[in-house]
């Protein structure tokens, strides 16, 4: 039976990059559920399509192929054959990604691929509902989260760091929208699994944070 760790919380809490860390020093594989989100969202918008728009984004789906393919233990994404996994990392994307994400037939669109990737491998798996949704019998949840300010000011950075034009105001108010629509969507809210254990990484390194969570999961798995 595979391990399967969760880690859930808001945008921009450090998900990917701690999660990514976790499964490195672990030896399992890492997986990026919010990617494949994004990877729906971009070819919405690649489209013309409103990514809001529910029956046309659903509509969509029939000519969409979203595939992770893992290298040197590394997630890419691909999207009709496309590897996408810098495309989607911008700001557009990740709203497009906070509206699809709200839309049931995508939500059942990528639910199978991710129960499936982690019933074949010990993974960690990082989203908006994983622990409560995707994975309830994970056996270490975790939801991880910062405050709005320190998530902006990480995700502003990132975004310099890569090339790509951002304000730091705009981010904030982007991210504090992106938090609003995730907890208040219809469909798999962002709220903690009720087993979760909270951590708040405000104020951490990315290594500090990492830390906390190793020592977690292996509290949980002992």
């Amino acid at each position: 039976m595979s391990i399967n760790i969760a880690i859930d919380g808001p945008a921009g809490a450090g998900k990917s990059t701690m999660a990514k860390a976790v499964a490195k020093e672990l030896g399992y594989i890492y997986v990026d559920t919010g990617a494949l989100y994004r990877a729906v969202g971009l070819s919405a918008l690649r489209a013309g399509i409103d990514p809001s728009d529910s029956d046309a984004v659903t509509a969509a789906l029939g000519l969409m192929r979203v595939e992770l393919k893992f290298k040197d233990g590394e997630q890419r994404v691909f999207l009709n054959r496309e590897d996408v996994s810098e495309s989607i990392r911008t700001p557009e994307a990740s709203m497009a990604a906070s509206a699809v994400s709200a839309i049931p037939s995508v939500r059942k669109f990528l639910f199978q691929l991710q129960k499936d990737i982690a019933a074949a491998h010990d993974c960690v798996m990082d989203g908006r509902d994983i622990g409560t949704v995707v994975l309830p019998g994970a056996q270490v949840k975790i939801f991880l989260t910062a405050s709005p300010e320190e998530r902006a000011r990480r995700r502003f950075n990132e975004l310099k760091a890569k090339g790509i034009a951002a304000d730091y105001e705009s981010v904030l108010a982007e991210m504090k929208q992106r938090d609003y629509n995730d907890a208040n969507r219809d469909i798999a809210p962002l709220k903690p699994a009720e087993d979760a254990v909270f951590i708040d990484s405000t104020g951490l390194n990315i290594e500090q944070s990492v830390e906390k969570i190793i020592s977690v999961v292996k509290e949980k798995l002992l």
